[in-house]
């Protein structure tokens, strides 16, 4: 690989490359929406960055794609209660999958009816939440949720409305612990087994329950819709059954998992309007050969729309070289790591990053490590970097806006970075930085 001089990087337009659309090199620095990244860095390192205006045009450009349908933000990538709010002005819903997930939303002011629960093992305390709160979905992950949550609504005087939650046999995208449609794993019901039809009969059947759709998630980093056609194909099939039965199926939401560029080298995913076109052919096609009408769609992204909207902007510290078979590498360590993304410790998730200063030294083979006292504490494994980089050195990793600050952790007992939202009106914080206080104080006194 070799390095191109800062001051050649043009800024990228929105939905290419990793890197968010108000990024940009003006007089040898980079800025965010007119923000020098030296002014924002004040502030503290490690903090996560996040292009406001970038990201409600991606969530806007899902809105648009899919029309006469609905578009569910997986809050679950990241979620704050003022990016709840951002989401639902740019006329999303939200997903959530947890108590604490639902409780950002609610906190947001988003109104219950525009936020769907999921999640493979509900308490009676979530459950009882979403209903006092008029959610507009439940989506049923298990046979014991049935009477779980019927018992729940019966005691409350509602009707939870439901989806439930189908393994269809498909499964696309990355990692293996991410590709979530396979019959071993521990979400949905079977359509093979008939798990999920005696499920959907069970709710259709229960004055306490209302049963609104079948739900379907194949897995994650999906670049192009033949994966989302095939389960679409597999869940229309079931619908077609159960219309025949007697129960109709008003919507199918096939999920999410829509991939996004993490470096230059990565494929460029489908558009959006491309992604559903594609989603919706199959959907009408398999309706079609059913003989039933074509339900409501819905999609779940997250990724798509916080990953490239974010960055993580470091402080460089120490740095040197090590010899491998194939010659020398730079090791260049950072304030941060495996605490503010465990992806590449997860996953093997790969990232790019740029340094905040023009010079003309040759890129270097580098690796980006984090401050943790774990050799598997590696931000980026392979990486061209210019050769003069140096403790106090700003670098910015890209596309860290999905599963950064969500899956953070205080590992080392270190603070929590804050997430820094970025326009060309001003900032705000997202997330607020930890403080030692908040770290301490979760000890009893001695």
């Amino acid at each position: 690989m070799s390095f191109a001089p800062l001051a050649s990087i043009p800024a990228p337009e929105p939905g290419t490359g990793p890197w968010p659309a108000n990024l940009a090199c003006t007089e040898g620095k980079l800025t965010l929406a007119g923000h020098a990244l030296s002014d924002l860095a004040v502030r503290g390192t490690p903090v996560y960055l996040v292009d406001e205006d970038d990201m409600r045009s991606r969530a806007r450009a899902w809105v648009d794609a899919i029309g006469d349908g609905d578009v569910y933000y997986a809050g679950k990538s990241f979620l704050s209660p003022l990016l709840a709010r951002w989401m639902v002005e740019e006329g999303l819903y939200i997903d959530t999958a947890s108590e604490g997930e639902l409780r950002t939303a609610l906190a947001g002011g988003v109104p219950g009816e525009k936020i769907g629960l999921h999640g493979n093992s509900k308490s009676d305390a979530l459950l009882e939440l979403a209903l006092e709160n008029n959610v507009g979905r439940i989506v049923v992950d298990s046979p014991g949720e049935v009477e779980q949550l019927a018992d729940i609504a019966s005691r409350l005087g509602r009707v939870a409305p439901c989806f439930v939650r189908v393994t269809t046999g498909v499964h696309a995208g990355g990692h293996e612990f991410i590709a979530t449609a396979h019959e071993d794993q521990k979400f949905g019901l079977s359509l093979a087994t008939g798990a999920a039809r005696d499920v959907v009969t069970a709710i259709a059947n229960h004055p306490n329950l209302s049963f609104l759709g079948l739900h379907s998630h194949i897995g994650s980093q999906i670049l192009d819709p033949e994966g989302f056609a095939a389960a679409a194909s597999a869940v229309i099939a079931f619908a077609g059954e159960l219309t025949r039965n007697g129960i109709a199926v008003p919507e199918v939401d096939l999920g999410g998992g829509y991939g996004i560029q993490y470096t230059g080298e990565d494929p460029q995913p489908v558009s959006e309007k491309q992604m559903l076109a594609g989603i919706r052919s199959a959907l009408e096609a398999a309706c079609a050969a059913e003989g039933i009408d074509v339900p409501r769609l819905s999609i779940e992204p997250g990724r798509s729309i916080s990953g490239p909207s974010g960055m993580t902007l470091y402080t460089v510290g120490a740095t040197k070289d090590v010899m491998t078979d194939d010659g020398v590498r730079r090791y260049v360590s950072v304030d941060g790591g495996m605490s503010d993304n465990i992806r590449p410790a997860l996953y093997g998730a790969d990232y790019t990053a740029l340094v905040d200063r023009v010079t003309d030294a040759e890129g270097v083979p580098t690796r980006v490590v984090g401050m943790h006292c774990e050799s598997g504490d590696i931000v980026i494994k392979d990486v061209s970097l210019p050769g003069d980089v140096s403790r106090g050195d700003l670098l910015l990793v890209a596309a860290t806006g999905a599963y950064g600050r969500s899956m953070a952790s205080n590992y080392n007992m270190i603070k929590r970075a804050g997430v820094l939202a970025v326009s060309d009106r001003g900032t705000t914080w997202l997330v607020r930085p930890e403080t030692w206080e908040d770290v301490l104080g979760l000890f009893p006194e001695l």
